[in-house]
């Protein structure tokens, strides 16, 4: 399985782009977004990060399952230069469920990945309503040639409502993404750093032959616990200074978190 070899244990660290170009709190030109970009990418692969997601995390307020050309094209530039600079493996999301607009920047980018959001069932975003995906958007990989990009996807998303799926438990709504041909699939805390619960995780786990990866409220404390189930996770605010999204990045919380992912790897566990 190729999503395997991707996901295997593997640390991810978010990338928040900056704001862009037509979007209501962007200040920089996109030369400076890209080389802001390459600057955080850089801390990431120096200390020992090699599987990166970039995501528009910046344009707030954001649109409902469709962005702008002006989106998409800032996008696949900064992905593509990411991808010329540095060796890693990359992923792209774009806010909020851009999931078309993701697969082509990923395309033309020679990005690895995306993250989907509203890939099976309906679900009540803070953006709006949000319908499933999955045929149209496996119908568009198909037409473009794209099926080497995997697509891996959150269930029961956080900042969102599941009270009309309420019936339909996180197993059953991850069965139904790998029955709909994702790649992966994501759990998550309820909103962005909140942390999921290992026991969603472990029961998710024995129900699926897919890569399940932990998308939210990962820190040094937990990280040993996720491991020890989960195939990838994937780690955003807790990388920032005083955990919070919108920061700096925090060398000295990336050095713990890859210290404690070394310690695993080598079977140590006492110091995390």
């Amino acid at each position: 399985m190729v999503t395997s070899k991707i996901f295997n244990k593997t640390l991810i660290g978010m990338l928040h782009v900056q704001a862009l170009p037509g979007t209501p709190k962007n200040y920089l030109s996109m030369p400076e977004i890209i080389d802001f970009s390459c600057r955080e990418a850089e801390i990431f692969v120096n200390n020992g990060i090699y599987t990166l997601i970039i995501e528009n995390m910046h344009d707030i307020p954001y649109l409902n399952s469709k962005v702008g050309p002006e989106i998409t094209s800032a996008m696949a530039i900064i992905a593509y230069e990411l991808k010329k600079r540095f060796s890693l493996t990359l992923g792209i999301q774009i806010l909020a469920g851009a999931n078309k607009e993701a697969l082509a920047t990923a395309l033309c980018s020679g990005a690895d990945f995306i993250r989907a959001e509203g890939f099976v069932f309906s679900h009540v975003a803070d953006e709006g309503m949000m319908n499933s995906c999955a045929g149209e958007l496996l119908r568009y990989r198909k037409a473009m040639g794209a099926e080497h990009v995997k697509i891996i996807t959150d269930i029961k998303k956080k900042h969102s409502a599941h009270a009309i799926t309420a019936d339909v438990d996180i197993r059953e709504t991850a069965k139904a993404a790998q029955f709909f041909a994702a790649d992966g699939v994501i759990i998550t805390g309820a909103s962005t750093g909140l942390s999921a619960d290992l026991e969603e995780l472990k029961s998710v786990k024995k129900s699926v032959d897919i890569p399940v990866l932990i998308g939210s409220g990962i820190n040094e404390k937990n990280l040993i616990s996720y491991l020890e189930y989960a195939d990838g996770l994937i780690i955003g605010s807790y990388f920032k200074e005083n955990g919070y999204w919108a920061n700096e990045l925090s060398l000295s919380r990336i050095k713990k978190i890859v210290a404690g992912y070394k310690d695993y790897s080598l079977g140590i566990t006492s110091t995390t």
